[in-house]
C-alpha cells in the first residue's frame, strides 16, 4: 500500500512524517520540483523510522507514483507581495494543470487527496483536470474541514473536561472564514450538547458559541502569526484520511469533493460529512440542520462558487 506526495514543503513533508508515526501503509514517495528538497526530507524522515514504524520513504519522480493507491497533492506557489487572492489562485490552477495529468499518467487508478489551499477551490480544480482522464469526482477529495472539525472537538472537549474522541461535532462549508459550526449536531457521548450541559457540572452556554466559533475560525491565523505556518495539525489530518482510504475503513470525515448541488448552490465543492473508503467518496451525507444553519451552509457554498466562477475553468 503505497502513498505518493507531490509537494515536499511543510505540509507535504509533515504528512509523510505523520504517516510514519501512525504506521500507515508500506511506502511513501515524495515528489517535488526541487528534487534536492524531496531527497532531504525523505532522508530526514527515514531516520525516524527506527523509532516508529517500518515504512519505506523515498524521493522520486512522477513515474515512481505508479503503484500508489493515494496521491496527496500539496504542491503550490506562495503569494507574491501585492498579489491578489484570485491571481494566486490562477497561478496555483496552472500548477495543477501540470501536476494532475502528470500524476494520472502514471497512477491512473489513484485517489487524489488535495491539501493545497484554498482547499475547496483547489479540489474543484483538481477534479476538473482529472475528469479529462475519465476520473470520477468521487476519487478526488480535499482535506476540507477535517482539521477544523478536530479543532472544534478539541475546544469543546477542553471546556467540558472530556476526551475529544467522545465529542461528536462538525465544521461544514468552506475551509475558511465562511465555514460554520452547526451546534445542533454536537453530541457528548451520544447526548445532545444542550441536554448534557443542563445535566452536567461543566457546561457550554449558547452565549459561549460565538467565542468558540471565533477560536476555531481564527486558529490558523494565530498559529501563522506565531510561527509562520501550520503543518502539524493538517499533516496529521492528511495521514488519517490516507489511513481510511488504504484500509477501506468506511469512516465519516468532513472532507470536500465536487457536488452537483449544496443548499441551493450548484456545482460546488465544500466540506460535508462524507463516507470515505478505499475508492474515495462512497456517499455524501446531508445532516438535518436548522434553518439558520442551512442558510449558513448556503452562504458558505456561494463564497466558494463565486471564486470558481472568477477562475473561468
Amino acid at each position: 500500500m503505497n502513498t505518493g506526495i507531490v509537494g515536499s514543503g511543510f505540509v507535504g513533508a509533515t504528512a509523510a512524517y505523520a504517516l510514519v508515526m501512525r504506521g500507515v501503509g508500506r511506502r511513501v514517495v515524495l515528489v517535488d520540483q526541487n528534487r534536492s528538497r524531496a531527497e532531504a526530507e525523505a532522508d530526514d524522515i527515514r531516520h525516524a523510522v527506527p523509532f516508529a514504524h517500518p515504512l519505506e520513504i523515498t524521493a522520486g519522480d512522477y513515474p515512481d507514483l505508479a503503484d500508489c493507491k493515494v496521491v496527496i497533492l500539496s504542491a503550490g506557489v506562495g503569494q507574491k507581495p501585492g498579489e491578489t487572492r484570485l491571481e494566486l489562485l490562477g497561478r496555483n490552477a496552472r500548477v495543477f494543470e501540470q501536476v494532475v495529468p502528470s500524476v494520472l499518467q502514471h497512477a491512473p487508478n489513484a485517489v487524489l487527496l488535495v491539501a493545497t489551499n484554498p482547499v475547496d477551490v483547489m479540489t474543484h480544480i483538481a477534479a476538473h483536470y482529472a475528469a479529462q482522464f475519465g476520473v470520477p469526482s468521487s476519487r478526488v477529495l480535499g482535506s476540507g474541514t477535517t482539521l477544523d472539525t478536530a479543532r472544534f472537538r478539541t475546544i469543546v472537549g477542553r471546556r467540558l473536561n472530556i476526551d475529544p474522541h467522545h465529542i461528536h461535532a462538525y465544521v461544514l462549508g468552506e475551509h475558511g472564514d465562511s465555514e460554520f459550526l452547526p451546534w445542533s449536531l454536537v453530541t457528548v457521548g451520544g447526548i445532545p450538547l444542550e441536554k448534557f450541559c443542563n445535566d452536567g457540572k461543566n457546561s457550554i452556554c449558547p452565549e459561549d458559541y460565538a467565542e468558540i466559533e471565533e477560536r476555531v475560525r481564527k486558529a490558523a491565523y494565530r498559529i501563522i502569526d506565531g510561527k509562520g505556518a501550520t503543518y502539524y495539525g493538517i499533516g496529521s489530518a492528511i495521514a488519517r484520511i490516507v489511513e481510511v482510504i488504504l484500509q477501506d475503513e468506511r469512516s465519516i470525515l468532513t472532507v470536500c469533493t465536487p457536488m452537483k448541488e449544496v443548499a441551493g448552490v450548484g456545482n460546488v465543492t465544500v466540506a460535508l460529512p462524507n463516507l470515505v473508503g478505499g475508492d474515495g467518496i462512497i456517499e455524501t451525507l446531508f445532516p438535518a440542520l436548522t434553518q439558520p444553519e442551512t442558510e449558513a451552509l448556503s452562504a458558505s457554498a456561494r463564497v466558494v462558487r463565486s471564486v470558481i466562477d472568477e477562475l473561468k475553468l
